[in-house]
């Protein structure tokens, strides 16, 4: 690499991806740093990835973006969990919400309290116990309350994923970031390190660099054409492989929450934004074909469709390395995860959080880039562990999707999480993965999982304060709510307050 008072970082691709590596790199790498990012018009986006988990606020805050300016330039909505509908059994619902589920007492989480009470018949749907979830069915939203029985609720975004791609660049540009129109022709490799060089365009412009981000999708330009990184198929635990997006009119609930809805051979999105709801129906090629897939999904839409579906082909996976030699994948070209838990972006943005820690001045050294890729590594495969866990514990009878989905051969690291759920009630989060015991343990419960036994410590506690535990957390939270403001109210509010800024 070049002296570190003259570094050049290259971004290949624009859409969500490299936006949000171009904003960070702008905000934090060193001033003395150029990054360029080439894209092409004529290339579009997959851009499907319209909901997003609660550390978005930390990507936004870190950039110090205005939050009613954000939702009014993204014509964003809030989210309060995701809504499984019919996974388990047609007909019947749950919801994986944010925050806290009860109030753990002593030495153990509310999880074992709440087995015991369920042993004991007088345990009631988790949904009495979770804020976020009984404000989210009640269409309530409100930010930054906090009361001695009921933390600040927790909240992430639906938003216009194009929208916010072309937020991002403002941002980015306005701080000296600059963008290259153009199509890549091809990459340049120093022969002897085999480290990427320079791109060149089709109008013959070479756009040289020290260091380089691959944002150019499902097809890998730089890390799978050029460097070879090699991709980890996960079809055998995640065999959807189609998806069918399209956007429709505003109709129905203005929910503060995403909703999963299972369909014969996998399951439709439905993401209420200001403007419009993002739908999209991801199935198994295997058992549904494209034109029913369509036909489907433009059968299940709140209002007018805008547009025709568009198809969307993929393997679910990641890359073996996600930084090889001088180049970072991000996105799609890092791998694919479908949407169920709105994972997507996340995954973006801790890629970059995690490249920031490291930022090399010089040549990249092997020992950094084995911890990223083994980081990288966890963060994916127990994410992908929690993907499988919905579909394979369904009781979804006779339908042939679904019933091969309950004979998958799990991954070794989800069958050891199982049984410790089932023998005793235990869920162990390991290191730094990305969902919570909580999360775990609501969707253990929404899919019929079911644990034999709890921690003995529970019984520790006398009959009458388990009761009074569950009863005061149900009461304290259904209080919460009932002050709460409308989902719409508290938005528009929001939304209005930004348009009076601008002026």
């Amino acid at each position: 690499m070049a002296d570190r008072t003259d570094r050049h970082i290259v971004i290949a691709g624009g859409g969500t991806a490299g936006w949000m590596a171009a904003a960070a790199l702008a905000r934090f790498a060193p001033k003395s740093t150029k990054i360029t990012l080439v894209e092409s018009e004529a290339i579009g986006t997959v851009g499907v990835g319209e909901a997003t988990i609660p550390q978005i606020h930390l990507f936004n805050g870190a950039l110090g973006l205005d939050e009613a300016e954000f939702l009014r330039e993204t014509k964003g909505s809030f989210k309060l969990g995701i809504e499984f509908d019919g996974w388990l059994r047609e007909g019947e619902s749950y919801m994986h919400a944010f925050g806290n589920i009860g109030r753990g007492a002593g030495l153990l989480p509310f999880h074992h309290y709440w087995l015991r009470a369920q042993k004991q018949g007088i345990a009631k749907p988790l949904i009495r116990y979770s804020l976020n979830e009984l404000a989210a069915r009640t269409m309530r939203m409100q930010r930054g309350r906090r009361t001695p029985q009921s933390p600040e609720m927790p909240y992430a975004y639906h938003f216009d994923a194009g929208l916010y791609a072309a937020y991002l660049r403002r941002f980015a540009e306005a701080q000296g970031v600059e963008r290259q129109e153009g199509l890549i022709a091809s990459v340049e490799q120093d022969g002897e390190s085999g480290d990427i060089t320079a791109l060149k365009l089709e109008d013959g412009t070479v756009l040289a660099g020290d260091f380089f981000i691959d944002c150019t999708g499902f097809r890998g330009l730089l890390i799978e054409q050029t460097l070879g990184a090699g991709f980890e198929d996960w079809t055998s635990f995640l065999p959807c492989d189609r998806a069918m997006a399209v956007p429709c009119e505003g109709g129905g609930d203005f929910t503060p929450y995403t909703r999963s809805i299972a369909r014969k051979a996998g399951w439709q999105w439905r993401i209420p934004l200001q403007h419009r709801i993002g739908n999209g129906l991801v199935y198994s090629s295997a058992h549904l074909g494209d034109d029913e897939a369509s036909d489907k999904l433009l059968a299940n839409l709140d209002g007018a469709p805008q547009g025709d579906p568009r198809p969307i082909r993929f393997t679910t996976g990641k890359r073996r390395k996600h930084w090889s030699h001088n180049c970072l994948a991000l996105g799609l070209a890092a791998g694919f995860m479908e949407p169920l838990e709105s994972t997507s972006i996340h995954l973006v943005q801790s890629a970059i959080s995690r490249f920031l820690s490291v930022l090399p001045e010089g040549e990249t050294k092997p020992a950094i880039r084995d911890w990223f890729n083994a980081q990288a590594d966890f963060e994916w495969t127990r994410i992908r562990d929690f993907l499988v866990l919905h579909y394979s514990a369904n009781e979804r009878e006779g339908e042939a999707f679904w019933d091969d989905m309950r004979n998958l051969t799990l991954p070794a690291t989800l069958e050891d999480k199982l049984a410790n759920w089932k023998a005793a009630g235990f869920i162990h989060r390991e290191h730094e993965e990305l969902f919570t015991e909580t999360g775990w343990f609501q969707v253990l419960v929404g899919q019929g999982v079911e644990a034999e036994a709890y921690n003995p410590l529970a019984d520790n506690m006398s009959d009458q304060d388990l009761t009074a535990l569950l009863d005061g957390t149900e009461i304290a939270l259904v209080e919460e709510v009932k002050q709460m403001p409308r989902h719409l109210d508290t938005l528009q509010d929001i939304v209005r307050s930004a348009a009076q800024g601008a002026h």
